[in-house]
């Protein structure tokens, strides 16, 4: 699937992935199988699929008489935008945000075209979820508030029916963890610069039609972190208006710019992050690996480094990401209590969680991984105890665990021990207690290979959406990051 998948889904395909629905071993009919999740162009998350340095916009279109509104979603990042406006307007913000996919209501298809061309791979759907009630209800039930005023686009009626059915979109392609879409922001006409598609072609600011050009984003991308490469594209297609933010702006530039020891440890930190954006949605949606969960807490000991530095230094902007990051250490610690410090990267293999979290799982380890060395104890004691030197215990999947005689020492054979098997050299027994823990080490090692998904459900996964939820709030600042 990750070799086919990236090319249907880049070539404009649907793709609907299908599962089974539950245990083989629980049913004794055929197993229940049923679609899991619909990957299209714009709702996609595979690090195979989406683009490191580009995000990856779900655009959500909907025509009113005098308006027209329209929502991006990155479900790879979490970011949720709405406006509103003329069609002109609306043009320019699709060529700046270049979706990969644009849904719409069936009946709108041909006005979008007339409007913004054929550019764009589009998904039409049926008329009912686009009334302002079942938008607002959508968004109010997904974000549990009252009222759409906190976020500030209460004014944007449009924009909200366009907002809602991009959720319930995510919702019929079987989307449905999405903790880690915490907010939802308005964009400000008024604050940006908007360029229309015939200058961002033209100038090639972050493509061209040429598949050797350089543009200017190739150019300007000297970035830390994936999430820099990101937002830079959008302050080149987007290019601030106010002054004092463009002054806000080039007065951390120069600081620097005239303070490089600092710009060198906060850039090498920048690294150790790494894509956060992306790890905390893959954990919301219940996607990341424990490897992942690891690659986490790196980069949570590097923004507490971050966080030092920046509330250490001698302008007042940085002092403010400064109080502004979370560092989350709670989740760190835990993940560092909870977790073995190496574990592997599909959580059915196991041994993802550390010793002494749950009792139950410590108890089968030790049964499944240590009954070899039970085994030479028997072993061990036996030989003392008959005085058969040679005695070994074995193993087959006839007979199971068994004691070994060699026809020199059967004449010590105990009348316990019970005779299963005659060789031509030897004869093989079993015992009760050599039985009932063969009892224990396999049903240890079955017990053992199903706990693991309670190993990860019950702990790992328990852990997952926590860290979503508290570091949602800390990615919201996570961009002012990117300004330095």
């Amino acid at each position: 699937m990750e070799t086919y998948l990236p090319k249907l889904v880049r070539a404009g395909q649907r793709v609907a992935i299908c599962d089974q629905l539950e245990d083989p071993k629980t049913t004794k009919t055929i197993v229940k199988r049923g679609v899991t999740e619909l990957v299209t162009p714009g709702v996609s998350y595979s690090d195979n699929i989406v683009q490191q340095k580009s995000n990856n916009y779900l655009a959500s279109v909907f025509f009113e008489k005098n308006s027209t509104g329209v929502a991006f979603l990155d479900i790879s990042t979490g970011e949720f935008l709405v406006a509103q406006g003329s069609n002109s307007y609306i043009d320019k913000l699709l060529q700046g945000f270049k979706p990969t996919e644009v849904i719409l209501a069936k009946k709108q298809f041909k006005e979008f075209t007339e409007h913004f061309g054929s550019q764009f791979y589009t998904y039409t759907l049926d008329e009912w979820p686009y009334t302002g009630d079942y938008a607002t209800e959508t968004l109010l039930k997904h974000f549990e508030v009252n009222s759409m005023k906190g976020f500030g686009i209460e004014r944007m009626p449009v924009g909200i029916i366009a907002a809602g059915v991009a959720l319930h979109y995510l919702n019929e392609t079987e989307h449905r963890n999405l903790q880690h879409i915490s907010n939802i922001s308005r964009i400000e006409e008024d604050r940006y610069m908007w360029l229309d598609r015939f200058t961002i072609r033209n100038l090639e600011l972050i493509g061209s039609a040429n598949e050797n050009a350089v543009t200017l984003s190739d150019v300007l991308d000297h970035t830390a972190s994936p999430m820099g490469a990101r937002l830079l594209k959008r302050w080149i297609v987007m290019p601030l208006k106010d002054r004092a933010s463009i002054q806000e702006r080039l007065n951390v530039v120069e600081h620097f710019h005239q303070n490089k020891s600092l710009r060198d440890e906060l850039v090498q930190e920048i690294r150790q992050v790494g894509d956060l954006e992306r790890l905390i949605s893959k954990i919301g949606l219940l996607k990341a690996n424990p490897r992942e969960i690891m690659q986490l807490k790196r980069s949570l000991y590097a923004i507490e480094k971050l966080k030092t530095l920046t509330g250490n230094a001698d302008t007042e902007s940085l002092k403010i990401i400064s109080e502004q990051l979370n560092t989350c250490s709670l989740i760190r610690d835990r993940i560092e209590r909870e977790m073995q410090a190496e574990p592997p990267v599909a959580l059915n293999k196991g041994n993802v969680m550390a010793d002494g979290i749950d009792s139950e799982l410590d108890r089968l380890r030790k049964i499944a991984f240590g009954g070899k060395d039970y085994l030479l104890e028997i072993q061990k004691r036996e030989a003392e105890l008959t005085g058969i030197p040679s005695l070994k215990i074995a193993f087959n999947n006839v007979f199971g665990y068994y004691l070994e005689v060699t026809n020199t020492h059967k004449d010590k054979v105990p009348e316990g021990w019970i005779r299963k098997q005659t060789l031509v050299n030897a004869e093989r027994y079993i015992t009760e207690e050599l039985k009932e823990y063969e009892e224990q080490i396999l049903g240890a090692e079955e017990k053992n290979s199903g706990y693991r998904k309670t190993d990860c459900m019950l702990n790992f996964y328990l852990l997952l959406p926590n860290i979503s939820n508290r570091y949602s709030l800390m990615l919201n600042w996570w961009p002012n990051w990117m300004s330095c």
